[in-house]
């Protein structure tokens, strides 16, 4: 099942149901208004949401419209949390292992990203999970099984100032280098990914690049670490549901103003299950950036 949150001039946006090869979708009225509704009563609505899909699917539903992936929101617009592991982990100790990197600005998968002009700005996606409710303290494999949705991420951040030598093995970016997330047009549950994904590693390759046609990125390959980056979120407080947790993919792609990034997750079988992410970076000037009060 593929799910997205759709502009409707609400902050929180309204929940589709996407067919399978991202062709068309479905309100999910009647049914339920935001991802966050799905989420907090999963059991009983999700069925109803794949049942939904499946007749989308087979070209059956009535009200089915095109599918744009410029109409996308994040999926959710304003979640309880979103962290992001920036690598793998090298050890079960927090300080041998890297950041989880907040981001309260989360965009779609086509919103421009702004930057002070003459800046540059990193692009690095991630694999991002969306949760149920996970218990303070789980393991990895117990935070695991409160994974409900997954999709492609992007942490925007700022490169740090030359001068910023980190003692070697550790992170080098500062929580307060990010500065926003997008996400794909879609979520999906794990079981659209089949056997592509498997103990916390989604297969396939990371297409990446500024131009309009991405390149493999060489770096990419199974992504590991979303499961400890899931059991680190809830060592200090408990998982809610609707929190975003992420694990990057380990590639980083800088980017000045007027660039696009173009960025897509490819299975093993030749689908994209995500869709693509394509965003350009836009320059606002600082100094013009008053206070209507003053």
């Amino acid at each position: 099942m593929k799910l997205a949150t759709w502009k409707d001039g609400s902050r929180d946006g309204q929940l589709v149901v996407v067919s399978r090869d991202l062709a068309t979708a479905h309100y999910a009225h009647g049914r339920a208004t935001t991802l966050q509704q799905v989420l907090d009563d999963w059991n009983f609505l999700s069925p109803q949401l794949q049942e939904l899909s499946l007749t989308l699917d087979e070209g059956k539903a009535r009200h089915a419209f095109a599918f744009d992936p410029r109409q996308c929101m994040a999926p959710l617009p304003r979640a309880y949390l979103w962290a992001c592991a920036d690598g793998p982990a090298d050890g079960d100790r927090d300080d041998e292992a890297p950041p989880l990197l907040p981001a309260d600005d989360l965009l779609g998968p086509c919103e421009p990203v702004r930057t002070e002009a003459g800046s540059l700005l990193q692009a690095a996606p991630a694999l991002a999970a969306v949760t149920g409710d996970i218990d303070l303290g789980a393991s990895a494999e117990a935070a695991l099984d409160a994974v409900r949705l997954l999709s492609l991420a992007c942490v925007w951040r700022r490169p740090p100032p030359p001068a910023d030598v980190a003692r070697p093995g550790s992170a080098t970016v500062a929580p307060s280098s990010v500065q926003a997330t997008s996400f794909a047009s879609v979520v999906v549950t794990p079981d659209e990914l089949g056997t592509a994904w498997a103990g916390g590693r989604l297969q396939g390759d990371l297409w990446l690049d500024g131009t309009p046609a991405p390149r493999r990125a060489a770096e990419a390959g199974p992504v590991a670490g979303l499961a400890e980056a899931l059991a680190r979120s809830c060592r200090q407080r408990r998982g809610r549901t609707g929190a975003l947790v992420g694990a990057g993919c380990g590639s980083t792609l800088a980017l000045p103003p007027g660039r696009t990034l173009h960025a897509l997750w490819r299975l093993p079988d030749g689908s994209e299950p995500f869709g693509a992410l394509a965003q350009a970076v836009e320059a606002w000037e600082a100094h013009s950036q008053r206070s209507r009060f003053g």
